[in-house]
């Protein structure tokens, strides 16, 4: 398993669909996970730190989750079958450890709210540089030439014009 961050949070340009790109420390492995605008939005809500005025579902879970004694402790992208990826969050509770199967989008979502680690296991970083579990193929080059030019600013959320 490898640690990751989320590196950026963009539209992919070909698909156009939002992307999470997940990348290690080095920055030599990169993950990417599309996701809905709603999950988008929840983690860029999260990793610009804005304010809004009710709780999202997201913030919600993570209240529930504090006010019964429910830690997360890290959230692991487990797999990747047929383009949809998989993810679990590992939570602890009454000193027992729990694992709770999650969107890998909700799961990142909850992670950023609670400074949790992410990881994504070998065979997941393996199948995703193939690029093929997008909807259409995008050639390896051609999206790693995409992805190393992204900038914080390059997501914009449609909803919000």
């Amino acid at each position: 398993m490898e640690k990751m961050t989320v590196r950026n949070l963009a539209m992919d340009p070909v698909l156009e669909r939002p992307i999470v790109l997940l990348t290690n420390e080095n920055g030599d492995k990169i993950v990417p996970i599309w996701v809905g605008i709603f999950e988008a939005n929840a983690i860029l809500i999260e990793l610009e730190k804005l304010a809004t005025p009710r709780p999202i579902t997201h913030d919600l879970m993570k209240h529930l989750m504090l006010e019964y004694g429910i830690k997360l402790q890290k959230v692991v992208i487990s797999d990747l079958r047929e383009g949809v990826y998989f993810a679990d969050l590992e939570v602890a509770m009454e000193n027992k450890a729990v694992n709770i199967d999650a969107r890998p989008s909700d799961a990142i979502a909850l992670a950023l709210r609670f400074n949790a680690p992410i990881y994504v296991t070998d065979a997941v970083i393996e199948k995703s540089n193939s690029v093929e579990h997008g909807a259409e193929a995008v050639e390896d080059e051609e999206m790693r030439r995409w992805i190393d030019q992204l900038k914080p600013g390059d997501f914009e959320n449609p909803d919000s014009e």
